[in-house]
């Protein structure tokens, strides 16, 4: 039975959607937790790795209740700290962030009984929640592809609790050591910076052209990145890989839905379907991709786990999106 570990932390959302509604659920890795489960059932061991509070890891756990597959014993409370964030939605894929919890970092003696897995999905939501040394751990333990989340190391959290996306200055340290970068578009502007800024430089944030976008890739393809992945909403995901040192291109587009009741969690849930991908075929980025689109357009419709659905429904729903 292939194994795949989630990593990151089970925040406490309060979320107020584009529609004004108010919704408070577990979020991040329960979401490509539970994708991942609804999928695959019991073909496949799901670990979540991540730091609760004390008080709430009885309802963490309650969470997971009923699902196949889902081994609970890397969620720990030992440092009793946790996150907990508020959210609210401006439109339907920008929204204001403030945290007032925030998780013990994840660090490598979490992995020393998971070394066996054969992938591990990366999902920190700031920058402090996994620390290089644990990829370092798992890249010299492990043979598991990792996937990693640019959401985390472009995000900071301020002394008045507001969560701003932030460069990744150090990421040329990170790149060695992930196999798979997922992103959106305004993380990789976030992750392609200039050396230098004029004033005037900081204008328009959230998108970068293609061009630029292809140079970047290309950066990360040359520092052992084996694929990278950028979101670009409605639109669908740009994926970047090399073949016999030949960087390519393609873009793979979104899995359409009539209506967007809640787009909480569908960056997470994508990474959940790159990671299916993956354990099905290493080199597979294509699919893996489409797999991504699939649960992270299933995220978008509802407001419970309910909207994720079982294998033999998303390879349809891939089917009629891709035709095949």
């Amino acid at each position: 039975m292939k194994r795949i570990a989630v990593v990151g932390p089970i925040p406490r959302d309060h979320i107020v959607t584009h529609n004004g509604d108010l919704i408070q659920k577990w979020g991040c890795i329960t979401h490509p937790v539970i994708a991942l489960s609804a999928l695959a059932g019991d073909q496949l061991e799901i670990i979540p790795v991540a730091h609760v509070r004390k008080v709430d890891v009885d309802n963490v756990r309650e969470v997971f209740k009923g699902y196949k597959g889902i081994n609970l014993n890397q969620i720990t409370s030992k440092n009793d700290q946790g996150d907990i964030i508020s959210l609210r939605f401006i439109d339907m894929n920008n929204r204001l962030e403030r945290q007032t919890g925030f998780m013990d970092p994840i660090v490598p003696d979490d992995f020393k009984d998971i070394l066996n897995c054969d992938a591990y999905v990366f999902v920190p939501i700031s920058d402090y929640e996994v620390s290089l040394d644990t990829l370092k751990f798992i890249k010299s333990k492990s043979k598991g592809q990792i996937i990693f989340d640019a959401h985390g190391p472009t995000t900071a959290c301020l002394l008045n609790g507001e969560r701003q996306r932030k460069f990744w200055i150090d990421r040329d340290l990170w790149l060695p050591y992930i196999d798979i970068l997922k992103m959106n578009l305004e993380e990789a502007h976030a992750s392609w910076f200039k050396k230098e800024y004029e004033t005037s430089d900081f204008t328009d944030t959230s998108v970068i052209d293609r061009k630029e976008l292809l140079e970047f890739a290309t950066h990360c393809l040359g520092l052992g990145v084996k694929c990278v992945y950028v979101t670009a909403d409605s639109t669908g995901c740009l994926v970047y890989y090399k073949d016999k040192g030949k960087v390519y291109e393609e873009m793979v587009p979104a899995v359409k839905v009539k209506e967007v009741i809640d787009t909480t969690g569908c960056g997470d849930s994508f990474a959940g379907g790159i990671g299916y991908g993956i354990l099905q075929n290493p080199t597979g980025y294509i699919q893996a991709a489409r797999y991504g689109n699939a649960l992270g357009a299933l995220r978008t419709q509802g407001k419970t786990f309910s909207v994720f659905k079982p294998l033999a429904e998303v390879d349809e729903i891939l089917r009629k999106t891709y035709g095949s």
